[in-house]
């Protein structure tokens, strides 16, 4: 899967799980800050990573997420892993 096929993927979640305009997500948009994710919210995603590769992303891999790039890159990792 490429880079810009994960970043759709991350568009259509962050579109249907917390009604954010994909045309505001590129892979230098910051979760917290620009599109004012909340911990909350942050979990939710980790679940929606999990259901794109399959596999669980670690909590400390996730402490380190703060833009969407970082989601891109976590997500080439597990799938990655699972290949």
């Amino acid at each position: 899967m490429t880079d810009e096929q994960i970043l759709e993927k991350i568009r259509k979640i962050l579109s249907e799980s917390f009604e954010i305009d994909p045309a505001v997500v590129s892979m230098e948009t910051r979760l917290f800050e620009d599109i004012d994710l909340d911990s909350i919210d942050a979990v939710d995603l980790a679940i929606k990573i999990q259901e794109i590769t399959g596999k669980r992303i670690k909590p400390e891999d996730f402490r380190d997420i703060r833009s969407v790039r970082d989601v891109v890159l976590a997500v080439k990792r597990l799938l990655a892993v699972s290949a």
